[in-house]
């Protein structure tokens, strides 16, 4: 008797176990109808606020189409960059859509799509500014948001073991505001939104002809979402 329980007690566990590692991703969202969309609001021109304070930008397009064609309604929701993990793996979002660059180190935390568009990491600098090289910014003040991957090439590159000191700020446009004010020297930053501010804004900035690092943006899931990234994907 007791060993037939045993054999029972497996058999439970084994199907508990293999319930438990079924992928529901898909009609998990399906079923509540909303796909929470984590992203940092201020990240021209994937994602930020406008005149209005209405959320737009490229990322948030493409995302409302496919959820359009999804059958779900779209909810954005403003993180904090630095802790987008947390609200990730909490359930709080389901998915980071906001020129989100593929790094190893994320693919261990999240679950990443395909690349969607390349990006270069660059210098900003004042139109003024005597920095015109690399070699220029030793000892400079380097403003660079923190929690991003800008954050970390800055960190290992010969910029900073050469003296310069990283400078972390919430977000790139804090980051373009310190530098204007010359607060900081120069500013380390995805190329896509530096283009968009100095057309955009018409303000005097320039970019550096070296950067550190080319990188690619996908989307973000949690680990073990894969049908989910599939399905948006193929979307």
């Amino acid at each position: 008797m007791k060993k037939l329980f045993t054999v029972a007690l497996i058999l439970m566990m084994l199907v508990c176990g293999f319930a438990h590692a079924e992928d529901t991703s898909v009609s998990y969202i399906q079923e509540k109808g909303t796909f929470i969309l984590g992203l940092d609001d201020s990240f021209p021109p994937m994602g930020f606020r406008d005149e209005n304070n209405e959320i737009v930008g490229f990322d948030i397009d493409v995302a409302k189409e496919v959820c359009k064609r999804m059958g779900v309604s779209l909810e954005l929701y403003a993180v904090n960059w630095d802790t987008k993990e947390q609200d990730l793996n909490a359930g709080t979002i389901d998915l980071i859509w906001n020129g989100l660059s593929v790094s190893d180190e994320r693919k261990q935390v999240m679950l990443m799509s395909e690349p969607y568009m390349d990006n270069e990491m660059v210098f900003v600098v004042n139109g003024s500014s005597d920095i015109a090289a690399l070699s220029d910014l030793s000892d400079a003040k380097i403003g660079v948001q923190n929690g991003s991957t800008a954050l970390e090439i800055l960190n290992a590159s010969e910029v900073v073991a050469n003296g310069a000191t990283p400078v972390e700020l919430a977000t790139n446009v804090e980051a373009l505001q310190q530098l204007e004010l010359n607060m900081v020297d120069a500013v380390f930053m995805d190329s896509v939104v530096a283009n968009y501010e100095i057309v955009s804004t018409g303000k005097d900035y320039k970019l550096l002809d070296e950067g550190l690092s080319s990188e690619q943006y996908a989307i973000g899931f949690r680990l073990g979402d894969q049908a989910l990234c599939d399905e948006v994907t193929k979307t």
